[in-house]
């Protein structure tokens, strides 16, 4: 029962509350970098910088208490130099090393569309949450818990009702011998509010089909389906495809 109560001592207490302050001062930072890039249209926004911000500066700020470690018991009466015991942070690199490969292989990419960033983001914040309960930081281990659902949860509504830029992927087919001029594919797409940042054209060999890939940005209220109604309404269009490029 000693070493449980160890755990929430009044010097541990006083420790997580320290480390609580990086975590919500990283968070801060994290979410003002992420919406500059969430105001841009990227795929990586607020939810993603916010988390991988609030996960590096748990497991840094943590290598600053050694001695609150396990209840304190870490460095008590020499333990860190005792033959047989192991080092914590030589496990927190390979946990950290083996996490980064798992969330990359919940990013997914289709077409100019990408996908699992977020995911990504927290399944490497769950793993610094781990971590900490691991070293025995309970309480920044709740609050970094309940920050990382908040964040999840409360942050998308959230980055729609805040200003920023919309970017769509926009993919058109024509026959090869009706396909309109790009001057005139741009111009129909400024005038639904639309700017053209990125493009590529594709002729297909065999088929006579002419396809047109064009990255559009707008303001985020725009509506696109006004876009879409002016393109089904093309007859010379044969196969239109309209998506969002950042998830």
């Amino acid at each position: 029962m000693d070493l449980l109560r160890s755990y929430w001592s009044p010097a541990e207490l006083v420790t997580n509350g320290l480390i609580l302050l990086h975590l919500l001062g990283a968070l801060a930072v994290g979410l003002l970098l992420g919406y500059e890039r969430s105001y841009h249209g990227r795929a990586a926004g607020m939810r993603t910088y916010g988390l991988v911000c609030l996960a590096s500066a748990a497991l840094t700020v943590v290598n600053a208490y050694p001695a609150m470690w396990f209840g304190g018991m870490w460095l008590q009466g020499g333990a860190q130099s005792a033959a047989g015991v192991g080092d914590p942070t030589r496990v927190i690199q390979g946990i950290v090393t083996g996490i980064g490969f798992l969330g990359a292989g919940v990013i997914m990419r289709e077409g100019l569309s990408i996908r699992g960033l977020s995911t990504a983001a927290s399944i490497w914040a769950t793993s610094a949450i781990g971590i900490i309960i691991g070293l025995g930081f309970y309480a920044v281990a709740i609050a970094a818990a309940l920050l990382t659902i908040l964040v999840m949860s409360l942050l998308r509504p959230i980055e729609r009702l805040l200003p920023h830029r919309s970017v769509i992927h926009l993919t058109l087919v024509f026959p090869r011998d009706k396909a309109p001029p790009p001057d005139e594919l741009r111009a129909q797409v400024v005038r639904h509010g639309f700017e053209v940042v990125d493009w590529a054209f594709h002729l297909a060999n065999g088929s006579g089909q002419f396809e047109c890939q064009l990255v559009l940005q707008g303001k985020g209220d725009l509506d696109p389906m006004t876009l879409v109604t002016a393109l089904a309404a093309t007859d010379a269009l044969v196969e239109f495809k309209l998506s969002p490029s950042r998830i």
